[in-house]
């Protein structure tokens, strides 16, 4: 098979927030296309609508605030600060907790808005990635070296 040929997967969301320079409109709305589960059940609701707005008129870092704020409402901005040319920002559950205690996804970009969404990306995957169903599963065929043995002595 050619090189031309082959199927290339397309970069991930993570992968193409860091390789950007600058946020632009078809990025964000690839955004709330791909890692957003609340934005599109809600339809045009007034937080849609407002995030929608703040898009358009390209306030990137207040819309992907906005965004986090409707997709992770369990979750906080623990910490946003510029350090040696760029943003360090980080996500928490437990805001509350010591650094040392606390499992906050951190991310960081030159630029605000993206360092916002790359840990509200990362949250998103990390979610997905642990999210449980609410019945326990079962094992369709038992492991092939389990064999069950009887060690009852009745005598």
């Amino acid at each position: 098979m050619t090189a031309a040929r082959r199927h290339h997967e397309p970069p991930s969301l993570s992968d193409r927030l860091r390789s950007t320079q600058a946020m632009t409109r078809p990025l964000m709305l690839d955004i709330i296309a791909h890692a957003c589960r609340r934005f599109p059940s809600l339809g045009q609701s007034e937080r849609t609508a407002r995030i929608m707005r703040l898009v358009d008129v390209e306030a990137w870092a207040d819309a992907a605030l906005a965004l986090m704020e409707l997709e992770l409402p369990l979750w906080q901005v623990r910490r946003i600060a510029y350090d040696e040319g760029e943003w360090h920002c980080a996500l928490s559950r437990e805001r509350e907790l010591p650094d040392w205690l606390d499992a906050a996804v951190e991310a960081h970009h030159a630029d605000l808005a993206l360092a916002l969404l790359s840990a509200f990306v990362e949250v998103e995957a990390s979610i997905l990635a642990v999210s449980r169903p609410s019945a326990p599963t079962v094992r369709s065929a038992p492991d092939p070296l389990y064999e069950p043995v009887g060690c009852e002595n009745f005598g």
